[in-house]
């Protein structure tokens, strides 16, 4: 089945919006609300007003680390070489691994200056990741980029991009596995009290997206510059490893720490 690719969402004129863009805004904006309601619920020892103003900081993370990520781990001799277009943010181009590390150095950054502590913060935010991440391979896929390898399964598509030759449509895959199924896994976590033990969501969420990247890869069409790496693996599976070893140390270490207290609410003015 052949996939015609719309890349942009709206345009008036000059004025352009892709989806790529829309995932974005939708995973920012969603996530945030979420993460208020989740700071409301016990054992509450994040403010909402700490999550507001995170927004910008998460923003800045997602967009700068996912850009510097590309650059860095995907397309560094073709930046060496043209180092201005590393600025062409709309050119495309970002990492999840990238946009990771940038909004863990935000979280870092930000809990340090409020002094708040840093993983039950961290476990909020991951929370609401798996939302952006669904959002973002559907962007991938009604974009027709990131597509999967060669196949005959009955759902096989031909992407634009792609040639003439069938494909796995693994930006669902991917779709499925970061967003439908970890999101609900982070949310039974958070029904069992994991968050009474700040460090487990946030482990559960490195360790579940690995595993979730690392099985998508096995189905996803490496990049072109890079092709297959050591032992057959993808530069989207090495960069996981890191991120599975340190949510399965993050889990245990959290795990045998003693539970939080719940923090007070507190009043309004004038009780």
């Amino acid at each position: 089945m052949p996939l015609f690719t719309i890349p942009v969402a709206i345009a008036f004129g000059p004025f352009v919006v892709r989806w790529y863009a829309l995932a974005y805004i939708g995973g920012l904006l969603i996530g945030w609300r979420y993460c208020l309601l989740l700071a409301d619920r016990p054992p509450r020892l994040v403010e909402r007003r700490d999550v507001d103003d995170f927004l910008v900081w998460a923003t800045l993370g997602v967009v700068l680390g996912g850009r510097i990520g590309y650059v860095l781990f995907y397309k560094p001799g073709y930046y060496i070489e043209h180092p201005l277009e590393a600025l062409y943010v709309w050119h495309g181009g970002m990492s999840f691994h990238g946009g990771a590390l940038g909004v863990i150095v935000a979280i870092l950054w930000f809990t340090r200056a409020r002094r708040l502590p840093v993983f039950a913060f961290s476990d909020i935010i991951a929370e609401a990741i798996p939302i952006g991440l669904f959002f973002g391979r559907i962007a991938n896929f009604i974009n027709g980029e990131l597509y999967g390898r060669e196949t005959d399964v009955p759902w096989a598509m031909v992407f634009p991009g792609g040639g003439p030759v069938p494909r796995h449509p693994s930006q669902l895959y991917e779709a499925m596995c970061e967003g439908l199924l970890l999101f609900p896994l982070l949310l039974i976590a958070e029904h069992k009290g994991a968050r009474w033990r700040p460090g487990i969501v946030s482990g559960l969420f490195l360790a579940g997206y690995a595993v979730a990247r690392m099985s998508g890869e096995l189905f996803r069409q490496p990049d072109v510059q890079l092709g297959f790496l050591v032992f057959g693996t993808t530069m989207g599976q090495l960069l996981s490893i890191p991120l599975l070893l340190a949510g399965i140390v993050l889990i245990l270490w959290a795990w045998r720490r003693p539970a939080a207290a719940a923090a007070p609410r507190k009043q309004a003015a004038g009780q």
